[in-house]
């Protein structure tokens, strides 16, 4: 029960931060959610991008970390209307994700049905 707590809190840390970011337009302004499963020879990232062009995703590693960034852009039919309920977030995006001490091979990076499908796998 405590850990269920502690995940809700995380979640709602986590889209606290996605839709009330403060910053530069330039800034990113939201984080997609992720799933990891730890296997035997990989770690394997799911990346919730619906509505994400491949185009517009970069992944790279940054110190000890894994970090997928990119933008969604409103649909061009949507522009300039009078917006009435936004709850897709829009714009930029990153998410630093956490890995474990070592180095690791990207040996996998598609696109999904609207998720980024990452592969880890540690070099020897």
């Amino acid at each position: 029960m405590w850990a269920h707590a502690l995940e809700m809190l995380e979640q709602a840390d986590r889209l606290h931060r996605q839709f009330f970011q403060p910053g530069p337009a330039s800034a990113s302004a939201w984080e997609p959610p992720i799933d990891i499963v730890e296997r035997e020879d990989a770690y394997h990232i799911v990346v919730a991008l619906p509505g994400v062009d491949a185009s517009r995703i970069r992944v790279w590693f940054d110190g000890a970390a894994l970090v997928v960034a990119g933008e969604r852009p409103l649909p061009a039919s949507c522009r300039g209307g009078a917006i009435r309920r936004l709850e897709i977030p829009y714009g930029r995006f990153q998410r630093r994700i956490p890995i474990p001490a070592g180095q690791f091979e990207l040996f996998q990076q598609d696109v999904e049905n609207g998720c980024l499908i990452i592969g880890l796998r540690p070099l020897s």
